[in-house]
């Protein structure tokens, strides 16, 4: 049985010569036991028939949003019915309103409303393929989180041999399966995940934070999630939600609320990646009222908080833990020193010396460095890139 079996795609049809490719991928997709269901551009109707279209995925065919007098096409509901959606044939016009945010058909504002992953496979003369403005709307594009369908290398409908063919039918199904084959890397697997900073309080109004928004631990989260694991998400203070049914949030807000609730679940979990920012120190008193603004200075007294990632590293028995360093100065050596010191399996360095990484960015440019001290440097990248990256470096070393 495929493991496409049971899944539901979106094929979003645009209006280029290789739509003839269509009607083998909707084949295809029928016999390993998707349900399909097409979604055409006008344009895309001259290079093959809905009707085509429908036989072949037992399905109507929407073009257009208004179905029937007075009924129309939800594109939200297509959008949340999806497992996953392909746009293929992307032509450099469809593609450049996906990357551009434009909508003017009932593609592209399916596309805007999709909660699903989304591929697409570029479709184009080699000339087109090439000008800078494919480069940068693919780019965007993946920048989004969209996964790229590479095209081909053949001869193309001008006559030309060069770069832009759609991909094989056969080759967008293998490409499918090998996504949804992932989804259940971490599957029977428990993932703890810490995000965001802590609130050490001073008084019952103020506290000593810092400026992390948590991002990096929930896409972290989220991407476990979808490879099939378990996540316990415990987070301090940040506004962001976790929507993966995979997911149970545990909000706290200081770091001794993080390391009791990281502890009550430890035994459980089979991975922990601590890539919260929590508070090395926390007022020794905290005062239970607020303290009045009357002296030219205040002194407040900090204790150390405890190390949660090396209270878990001394505890461990069979668990896999992936800690963070945040480094300005002599990064290398002091996240080796960190990872011996804490008993972790790898370490993902982040330095704040690289453009473009650190709190409050949506990029990261982050090393990993594992237990043999093997150093492996990546290029900066959007933080849910990292976050497939981490998560890879999981399966990698813990599960294969």
């Amino acid at each position: 049985m495929s493991v496409l079996s049971g899944k539901k795609i979106i094929l979003a049809i645009s209006g280029g010569i290789a739509a003839y490719k269509t009607a083998v991928l909707v084949r295809l997709l029928i016999k390993a036991g998707v349900q399909v269901q097409v979604i055409m551009t006008p344009a895309s109707c001259v290079f093959i028939t809905p009707l085509t279209l429908a036989t072949l995925s037992k399905r109507p065919v929407y073009t257009q949003f208004e179905k029937d007098f007075g009924e129309w096409t939800n594109h939200v509901e297509l959008g949340l019915w999806a497992d996953a959606m392909i746009v293929a044939p992307a032509t450099a016009n469809t593609l450049s309103k996906m990357a551009n945010g434009l909508c003017d058909n009932l593609l592209l504002a399916t596309y805007l409303s999709a909660k699903c992953p989304v591929f697409f496979a570029p479709a184009m003369d080699l000339d087109m393929f090439a000008h800078p403005s494919t480069t940068k709307n693919i780019e965007l594009l993946k920048s989004y989180g969209n996964i790229e369908i590479a095209s081909e290398y053949g001869e193309l409908a001008s006559g030309l041999i060069g770069q832009g063919r759609m991909a094989e039918p056969e080759h967008i199904v293998l490409q499918l399966e090998t996504y949804f084959s992932k989804q259940s890397e971490l599957k029977g697997k428990k993932v703890l995940v810490t995000a965001g900073p802590t609130y050490e309080p001073i008084d019952p109004v103020r506290f000593i934070g810092n400026h992390s928004t948590g991002k990096m631990g929930f896409d972290i989260a989220g991407e476990a999630a979808r490879r099939g694991a378990q996540v316990y998400l415990v987070t301090g203070p940040t506004s962001l939600r976790a929507t993966h049914s995979n997911i149970k949030t545990i909000r706290v807000t200081s770091a001794l609320d993080m390391h009791k609730a990281c502890h009550d679940l430890f035994k459980e979990t089979d991975i922990v990646v601590g890539a919260a920012a929590v508070a090395d120190y926390r007022p020794k008193e905290v005062a239970t009222q607020k303290i009045k603004k009357n002296d030219e200075e205040l002194t407040i007294v900090l204790e150390k908080n405890p190390d949660i990632l090396a209270s878990l590293g001394a505890e461990k028995t069979n668990q896999f833990l992936v800690g963070f360093a945040l480094e300005t100065q002599n990064e290398i050596e002091y996240a080796k020193s960190k990872l011996k010191k804490k008993n972790l399996d790898l370490i993902v360095l982040n330095s704040l010396n690289d453009e473009g990484a650190g709190f409050g960015k949506p990029t990261n440019k982050v090393t990993f460095i594992d237990k043999n001290m093997r150093v492996f440097p990546q290029e900066l990248k959007s933080k849910e890139a990292v976050a497939k990256d981490i998560v890879d470096q999981i399966v990698k070393y813990y599960v294969e």
